[in-house]
């Protein structure tokens, strides 16, 4: 081959990987931006207790319901990714997921609402999240950090789109219209998404790795990035379940939590983001100990000055710590582990926001209904994420791969 014939090959084979890597992206956004309204899940809260008759703490074990679900379909991913096809596989995910919405349209009490939003519309997004995750590190090769906080950040971003939508949503059609318009667009996007995965040709391994980098453990280090994430989680993950209802705990009225708590998860889609941007550039460690700062200070603004205008900035620095966390712990499973243990590893590692999701919460609910006001939770809050930042700083500063 020429000179001149080789740099055309050359860049033909980058713009290649360039398409498949955009295409990989679009698909992920697609599928992941519907499953991410799980976290506008505050919206639901009065919606939902006025329609099956339950109280908050049996709604955040709705909440905590779907997240072990959905934490148990990434436990799944793995196994199922390397014997299925993703396109099939990823579009098997819509349907389950948006059937799983249809029983929550129509449910009459708390049963079938565990049975469709918990049980079938977790399990179908924890895998979807999994798979896309997965196929994304196979085709991204640079700036894999970024890549991954996108991803990651998607799920509040789906949120920030969802709060408003919803709230308007319900108070025109009702919340069972609402919930199955979102039916269809989940059935929608993956099936959109499982198109773009067949086009690209997008595969889920790297066939000439070898079997040591593939199942490398670390067991030490995957135990301390666990906790790191786990404590961040537990703080962001009251705030974003129930964002709305602490808002108006402090004060504020019907329109002015519905406008905090977006903008609150906007504030947390941006900082995954610039999690996963971070640890392309710096020491995971020093990343993540700032992130849990960051949320222990919001949490001492809200005790300190507790009131409805305090409470959305507080609630964004609680959010947005867990936000860099979020992007931070993905981008740093790419540093530490080889691009095709990243789905595994990633997968057991959400157990830690499985684990958050049915521990603060669910206490913060609990407390709310014995007393009425979340100072306590907050108290929690700045105590996990004070412990955070000192588990953070013993992380390496960087990993084999890296």
């Amino acid at each position: 081959m020429t000179e001149p014939a080789a740099i055309q090959h050359a860049s033909a084979t980058r713009l290649t990987a360039r398409a498949r890597s955009v295409m990989v992206l679009v698909a992920a956004t697609l599928v992941t931006l519907p499953f991410g309204t799980i976290y506008a899940f505050s919206v639901f809260l009065k919606p939902m207790e006025q329609m099956i008759g339950v109280g908050r703490a049996e709604m955040a074990f709705v909440f905590s319901a779907a997240s072990v679900c959905m934490t148990a379909g990434m436990l799944l991913g793995p196994r199922l990714y390397r014997r299925v096809p993703p396109v099939p596989l990823l579009a098997a995910c819509g349907l389950v997921a948006g059937a799983g919405l249809l029983v929550a349209a129509r449910a009459e009490g708390l049963i079938q609402m565990l049975l469709g939003y918990g049980l079938l519309f977790g399990v179908g997004g924890g895998l979807s999240f999994v798979l896309v995750q997965q196929g994304m590190n196979q085709t991204v090769g640079t700036l894999n950090g970024l890549a991954n906080g996108y991803l990651v950040g998607l799920y509040p971003l789906g949120a920030m789109i969802g709060a408003p939508l919803f709230g308007w949503a319900i108070g025109v059609w009702g919340l069972r219209v609402t919930l199955m318009a979102l039916a269809v667009s989940v059935v929608v996007t993956s099936l959109a998404a499982a198109l773009l995965f067949r086009v690209a040709d997008i595969r889920m391994q790297d066939a000439s790795a070898s079997s040591a980098d593939t199942e490398a453990r670390q067991w030490g280090l995957f135990a301390r990035l666990f906790g790191v994430f786990f404590l961040a989680a537990s703080a962001g993950l009251m705030v974003m379940s129930q964002a709305a209802g602490i808002l108006s705990a402090y004060g504020a009225k019907t329109a002015y939590a519905l406008g905090g708590t977006t903008f609150i998860t906007g504030a947390i889609a941006a900082a995954r983001i610039g999690g996963g941007w971070l640890v392309d550039r710096f020491a995971v460690p020093r990343v993540a100990s700032g992130a849990h700062l960051l949320a222990l200070s919001g949490s001492l603004l809200l005790l300190i000055w507790p009131s409805a205008l305090m409470a959305v900035p507080a609630l964004t620095l609680v959010g947005m710590g867990y936000g860099f966390i979020s992007g931070a712990t993905a981008g740093s499973i790419a540093r530490y582990w080889h691009r095709n243990a990243f789905g595994r590893v990633a997968s057991q590692m959400y157990i830690a926001w499985c684990v958050a999701a049915v521990t603060l919460p669910v206490i913060a609910g609990w407390l709310y209904d014995r007393t009425q006001g979340y100072h306590a939770a907050m108290m929690m809050a700045a105590c996990v994420n004070l412990l955070g930042a000192l588990l953070a700083t013993t992380l390496p500063r960087r990993g084999p791969s890296s």
